[in-house]
């Protein structure tokens, strides 16, 4: 059994025939051979051991590191330690003795240099120019497509919906009411208010609506007042002559040699 004491280990061989207690204190060493190393132990067993066995037990703790005080028996007082080999003179090989003379020659070098007030020279700095990173080639992304607002229900006069992108509103749009998009504006109903498509500038803009009467209709910069209807009302859509000076409202899908012209303000 090894077990720590104020001053060490404390490794007691008592209680077993020394054969079972060598064998179980070797084992505990195997298994863990650098845990008690650098430490010091006294050794205690139940009668004083033979010269055999404190030499057995000095070569095992030698072995893993351990330097130990003593062995003592319960009933008879202290044991006498073995007599240990005194340790011989190490044998250097021509490498090592080479090493040794360098160093050596290297510290009287640098005790006389100390002497002599000269200090290490330091090594030159060189100036590295700075590497230059091209950024790699990225190719550009195509614009996101605007963003749709949707509204369902019925928009009153005092009433108003603005968006970047399109607008899509499923029921009537009445007058007093309004509707300001960057991109298009789609009416599922009526649309009788005030619409202002490509509010942005975007001339390429167009209204659509189920029944086109607005009080007031916007395409980019250009403005027209909604001409009063005869005849039955159709889908309609509206957008920007090609000379670009004049609002035109077409049946929803037909050429462009059917379209009719809004009144300008």
């Amino acid at each position: 059994m090894i077990r720590a004491k104020a001053g060490g280990l404390e490794i007691v061989f008592s209680g077993r025939p020394f054969a079972d207690a060598y064998d179980d204190l070797r084992e505990r060493l195997a298994a863990s051979p650098d845990f008690y190393r650098g430490a010091s132990a006294t050794v205690v067993l139940a009668e004083v051991p033979s010269a055999d066995e404190l030499h057995l037990i000095a070569s095992t703790l030698d072995g893993a590191g351990i330097e130990w005080d003593g062995a003592y028996g319960l009933e008879s007082g202290a044991a006498p330690l073995p007599k240990r080999e005194p340790p011989r003179d190490a044998v250097l090989s021509d490498s090592a003795r080479s090493l040794v003379a360098d160093f050596e020659g290297a510290r009287k070098d640098l005790a006389g240099r100390r002497q002599r007030g000269e200090r290490r020279s330091a090594p030159a700095l060189v100036a590295v120019p700075p590497r230059t990173v091209s950024a790699p080639q990225t190719e550009h992304a195509p614009a996101p497509a605007p963003e749709v607002l949707y509204h369902r229900g019925t928009l009153r006069g005092g009433q108003s919906l603005a968006n970047v992108g399109h607008i899509v509103v499923v029921g009537d749009v009445n007058p007093g009411a309004e509707l300001v998009a960057g991109g298009d504006i789609v009416v599922f109903g009526a649309l009788r208010g005030v619409a202002h498509a490509g509010a942005q500038g975007d001339r390429s803009a167009r209204v659509y609506a189920l029944v086109l009467e607005p009080t007031q209709l916007r395409i980019a910069t250009t403005i027209a007042a909604g001409a009063e209807r005869t005849g039955a009302p159709v889908p309609e859509e509206a957008f920007l002559a090609e000379a670009g000076d004049r609002i035109t409202i077409a049946p929803a899908g037909h050429p462009p040699h059917l379209k009719s012209t809004a009144e300008q303000s």
